[in-house]
């Protein structure tokens, strides 16, 4: 398995301590998928945006119809959802 530097949630700062804050109010804790982008809070402030409009922006499909996509997409990757 692969080893990647992270910045653990007591350790953030500025920026970053922001966004972890964030993540532990939406889903009680700090996932890997958001820790593994700490070297680079602004990349990570970024993808959470992006992630945030793809979830929750307007078009076509439904909410309910990008949750199950994303179940799909990771049961096919073998990624816990």
């Amino acid at each position: 398995m692969a080893w990647i530097e992270t910045i653990a949630p007591e350790h953030a700062e500025g920026l970053l301590a922001r966004l972890y804050k964030g993540a532990i109010k939406r889903a009680g804790k700090v996932y890997n998928v958001i820790r593994i982008q700490s070297l680079y809070p602004k990349v990570l402030q970024i993808s959470t945006q992006l992630y945030n409009e793809l979830m929750f922006g307007k078009g076509p499909l439904t909410r309910v119809q990008r949750e199950m996509l994303a179940t799909a997409v990771s049961r096919e990757n073998a990624c816990s959802y």
